[in-house]
């Protein structure tokens, strides 16, 4: 049975000293849907984060960036969830991917934090990981010591256009997501 997207969460870290980072890679993208699709994001204390609502081909959907930082993503994901009754099956988290090349977007169902705190915070509150994911790679520095300055500097322009690029694929697929279509979506997505 298909479940349809309520809520599409962003994820990175507020202020603009994260702005341009890759870890912000989930901010950039629900930026580029509330562009699409007429949203406009509203700090919203209860939720802890900023909010915006839109309409993705006749369906209602909420769009979310976190103002807690990454490691804590869960607290409002969780305000969300609770208030508007959103079950986790109807979450999709956007979050920046180490361990896919720069430029590559994949959907996945489930599965592991693969060490992503944010994702890691929202498993653990949200009561599992249950929720749909978009995937942008970032690629990985090459060692494990060098992750947290990779994930927090500046990205290259020619990385950010090879995101854009992929976010931009990933947007084509959006509406059969939000549809609930995810095995379709992924099919497209991945054979590009």
């Amino acid at each position: 049975m298909s479940v349809r997207i309520e809520l599409i969460v962003g994820l990175g870290n507020p202020g603009r000293d994260y702005a341009d980072t890759r870890h912000n890679a989930g901010f950039w993208f629900v930026d580029a849907v509330a562009r699409k699709y007429g949203g406009s994001f509203k700090a919203e204390k209860k939720f802890h984060g900023e909010l915006a609502r839109t309409r993705i081909d006749g369906n209602e959907v909420w769009l979310l960036k976190p103002d807690t930082f990454m490691n804590l993503s869960g607290q409002a994901v969780l305000a969300l969830m609770q208030f508007y009754k959103i079950a986790l099956a109807s979450v999709l988290v956007v979050h920046d991917e180490l361990d896919l090349p720069v430029g590559v977007a994949r959907l996945k169902q489930g599965g592991g934090h693969g060490g992503h705190n944010g994702l890691r915070d929202i498993t653990n509150r949200c009561g599992g990981n249950g929720f749909q994911r978009l995937r942008l790679g970032i690629g990985h520095p090459g060692d494990k010591s060098r992750v947290t300055n990779h994930v927090l500097t500046r990205v290259s322009s020619e990385d950010q256009q090879a995101i854009e690029h992929a976010m931009a694929d990933a947007m084509d697929v959006l509406p059969l997501v939000i549809d609930g279509e995810f095995p379709k979506a992924m099919n497209k997505l991945h054979s590009d």
